[in-house]
C-alpha cells in the first residue's frame, strides 16, 4: 500500500501501452491521485483484486487476458465494488453493452482527452464515497436493500452493476412517477455526461436483469418521457395504490 497521502483517489491504471499509459498516469498525478501501473490483463486482476483501490482504469485489449475478462472476474469472483472505467477502441452499441454487461460502471472510447477522463473518474469516485441512509425499497415483487446493496425479485436474487443499482434505486424511489432521461443522466453522472448510447445500454441492462426473467415487467419506456418503474398488472390495478414503499433504517 502506498504511504503517499491521498487525495483524489488512488486508482490502478491497467494498459498495455507503456507511453500511453504514462502520459495517463502523469496527467493524474497532477490532479492529485495516486497510480499504480499494470501492463497486463493477469497483474491488473491480481492487484486489483488484492489492493484498496478508489477506482480502476481497464484497457479493453489487454495481452494475457482481455479487459472484459478481468472486469468479468473482479465482480464476479472478487466480488470487486470499486468503480471501473473501461478503455476501448471499439464504439459500436454491441462493444459498449459488452463492456458494461461484465461490470463496468463507465467507458471512454480511444482516442478521449485526459480532462474528460479524470472527470469521469472523479465522478465514480465522488459516488462510490457518498454515503446515505440505508433504505428498503419495494416496487411490486422486487426489493432493493440500499445497505446491503441486495436486489431480489420473486425471492431471486438478482446481480447489478454499481450504475444499475443507481439507476434501479432512482426509478425505485419516484415510482410509478416518470424519471426523465436527462435527470438519470445528470443524477448518476453529474456534469461529465455520457455518451448518448451510455444511459441507453445501462437501461437495457438493467431491463433484461429485473424484467426477462418474469413475467410482469416493472420497467416501463415513455417515448420522449422517460422512464418509469412500477407494477401495473391487473392484480396491482385492483388493489390499493400502492406502487412503491420505503423502510429508512440506521445505516
Amino acid at each position: 500500500m502506498h504511504a503517499k497521502k491521498r487525495r483524489s483517489g488512488f486508482v490502478i491504471l491497467v494498459e498495455d501501452n507503456r507511453q500511453n499509459a504514462q502520459a495517463t498516469g502523469e496527467y493524474l498525478e497532477s490532479q492529485g491521485y495516486t497510480v499504480d501501473y499494470a501492463y497486463d490483463g493477469i497483474t491488473g486482476l491480481h492487484l486489483a483484486s488484492s489492493n484498496d483501490y478508489d477506482a480502476v482504469v481497464l484497457d479493453g485489449m489487454l495481452p494475457g487476458m482481455d479487459g472484459l475478462e478481468v472486469c468479468r472476474r473482479l465482480r464476479g469472483e472478487h466480488k470487486l465494488a470499486a468503480p471501473i472505467l473501461m478503455l476501448t477502441g471499439r464504439n459500436t452499441l454491441d462493444d459498449k453493452v459488452a463492456g458494461l454487461d461484465t461490470g463496468a460502471d463507465d467507458y471512454l472510447c480511444k482516442p478521449f482527452d485526459l480532462r474528460e477522463l479524470e472527470a469521469r473518474l472523479r465522478t465514480l469516485i465522488r459516488r462510490e464515497r457518498h454515503q446515505v441512509s440505508r433504505e428498503v425499497l419495494t416496487v411490486g415483487d422486487l426489493t432493493f436493500d440500499t445497505g446491503t446493496l441486495s436486489v431480489t425479485r420473486a425471492e431471486q436474487e438478482l446481480t447489478l452493476s454499481p450504475i444499475g443499482l443507481r439507476l434501479l434505486a432512482i426509478l425505485m424511489r419516484e415510482s410509478p412517477r416518470v424519471v426523465s432521461r436527462s435527470r438519470l443522466e445528470r443524477e448518476v453522472w453529474g456534469e461529465s455526461l455520457p455518451d448518448s448510447d451510455t444511459l441507453r445500454s445501462h437501461l437495457y441492462i438493467l431491463r433484461r436483469a429485473i424484467d426477462k426473467p418474469f413475467a410482469n415487467p416493472l420497467m416501463h419506456t415513455l417515448p420522449t418521457a422517460g422512464y418509469r418503474l412500477a407494477d401495473l398488472s391487473p392484480a396491482a390495478k385492483g388493489a390499493t395504490p400502492k406502487a412503491s414503499g420505503t423502510t429508512l433504517a440506521m445505516a
